[in-house]
């Protein structure tokens, strides 16, 4: 069971893509969410968020507000960044869902998208991480996922295999920064 929503600051135990929908529906209920709230649910500095939509990883906010589509966005790059370089996120971003500033062209909604990671991350704690553990895992969220086109679904199983090793190697890099703190 994850313990944080994933990109975010926000702690509640997770079981799957289903409890993380009912927040996301109780958080977008009346709506959008201004920069301020964006910023403390992900605990980025606003003026990274800013920065983002400047260079073309996230729609502009309509009337000020972020959707939950924007948010879901925000939250999977926030989850990647503390492995992988922002140019690598944005391509793998790009392989699902063509330019990061049009959402007219995305193979999946990025809040799908990351219903889709919280259920590939989901469990996976007691398995070995392995690449046929990962594919496995990958493959088993999407089953229900109906494709666009032909290889949609393939693509998809890819950027959920890069989430999965990226998460596992965030985890390992924290863990072996608090091993280092206790050196003497």
């Amino acid at each position: 069971m994850i313990r944080r929503l994933p990109g975010t600051t926000i702690e509640i135990p997770v079981q799957n893509g289903d409890s993380a929908r009912k927040l996301l529906d109780n958080v977008f209920m009346a709506g959008g969410l201004v920069l301020s709230q964006v910023s403390g649910l992900t605990g980025l500095e606003p003026y990274m968020v800013q920065n983002w939509i400047k260079r073309g990883f996230l729609a502009p906010p309509q009337h000020k507000k972020y959707s939950r589509r924007q948010f879901c966005r925000v939250a999977i790059i926030n989850m990647l960044r503390d492995v992988l370089q922002i140019e690598k996120i944005t391509n793998l971003l790009s392989y699902i869902n063509g330019r990061l500033d049009d959402e007219s062209d995305d193979i999946i909604d990025d809040s799908e998208l990351y219903l889709y990671c919280i259920d590939a991350l989901n469990g996976m704690e007691s398995e070995r991480v392995t690449p046929e553990t990962v594919r496995a895992r990958a493959e088993e969220s999407v089953k229900d996922f109906e494709e666009p086109f032909p290889g949609a679904k393939r693509r998809l199983v890819k950027v959920l295999e890069v989430v999965i090793y990226a998460h596992f190697a965030a985890a390992m890099r924290t863990r072996a920064e608090d091993v280092i703190n206790t050196l003497d």
